[in-house]
């Protein structure tokens, strides 16, 4: 009888772990998913007249203003929390807000997207190494080779084969320090330590990277150029404040938020290969909005980055279960 009760509890702990890793995937997917928006949304506004630095100003913006109250409200006056970790508030607005996007732009200025984005997406691998260094997590052969199949059909889906890359040697330094950024919103993402809710961390986060954008863009660092012309997408016509709305309420305020839970749940190894589903999705949303077809080997590759990450899911010996994650809006 007590082996029965022992059987029964194990197979109720799998399912449970089944069950969270099956919400932490989705909440990963859906955060990427909001992600891959923010490109074709943007391209809209682009064309009108709006420069890249001033749309991202807004979006963060907007999704500060959103999320600041809910933040507030979920930390349900523990303020000794925030006063403990200010500085991983910091670190994350300066990272994996401000410094991934300001450095991303700064390369593109300097080469072509696909190999700009190629570089920044190597963040999979700067996380895998940080684990591995950092905390003796060295991944196995499985997870590697899920590792290199993601980044070949990467390498697929931005289509950097069809031509010459526009590759310098100033704009590999800027995707780096962007790949940084984005190594950074996974590792810190995945802390459960810091006694902070998502929503108050993807709050704090924006509130600082909108500052130092907006900062930068005082200073002159950056410029920003806006319009105030109608956008077009998928053949209607909006007013030019509806993308910018989208972009800050979906593709930055829900898609950080879930992107935290999930992070939490996957651990930051395995939802960093997730995440580049969001090239992939970008480039559906393309097809639907801006009616840029994608060709087959885009298609190709997208399978490619599937098969990838579900080698890495299977290389991980474990998957450690986080706490639950509440969304705490009223």
């Amino acid at each position: 009888m007590a082996l029965m009760t022992d059987d029964v509890v194990a197979v109720q702990g799998a399912s449970t772990a089944s069950s969270r890793l099956g919400v932490g995937l989705g909440l990963a997917l859906a955060s990427a998913t909001g992600f891959a928006l923010s490109g074709p949304l943007a391209r809209g506004l682009l064309d009108t007249g709006w420069n890249a630095a001033a749309v991202v100003l807004v979006r963060m913006t907007v999704a500060a203003l959103v999320l600041l109250p809910f933040g507030v409200r979920a930390l349900r006056g523990n303020w000794t929390a925030l006063r403990q970790t200010w500085r991983t508030v910091l670190l994350y607005g300066a990272l994996a807000v401000a410094g991934a996007q300001f450095c991303y732009f700064s390369a593109v200025a300097h080469m072509a997207v696909g190999p700009a984005l190629l570089i920044e997406y190597t963040a999979p691998a700067a996380v895998v190494g940080w684990l591995w260094l950092r905390h003796g997590q060295r991944p196995g052969l499985l997870t590697l080779a899920g590792a290199f199949v993601a980044v070949l059909g990467l390498v697929l889906v931005l289509d950097l084969l069809s031509g010459g890359a526009d590759v310098s040697p100033i704009g590999v330094l800027w995707s780096l320090g962007a790949m940084v950024g984005a190594a950074s919103y996974f590792i810190i993402s995945a802390d459960t330590d810091n006694g902070l809710p998502p929503i108050s961390l993807a709050a704090g986060g924006l509130v600082v990277g909108a500052a130092l954008l907006g900062l930068l863009g005082l200073s002159g660092i950056l410029d920003m150029q806006r319009a105030a012309e109608d956008t077009t997408y998928a053949a209607h016509t909006f007013p030019w404040w509806a993308p910018l709305l989208a972009l800050g309420v979906v593709t930055a305020a829900a898609a950080y938020v879930l992107g935290i839970m999930g992070t939490r749940i996957l651990g930051s190894r395995l939802a960093s290969f997730v995440a580049l589903s969001e090239v992939l999705a970008a480039v559906i949303f393309a097809w639907l909005l801006l009616g840029q077809v994608p060709a087959p080997v885009q298609i190709l590759g997208g399978a490619l980055v599937l098969l990838g990450v579900i080698g890495v899911k299977l290389g991980e010996k474990t998957v450690e279960v986080g706490p639950e994650l509440e969304l705490d809006i009223p």
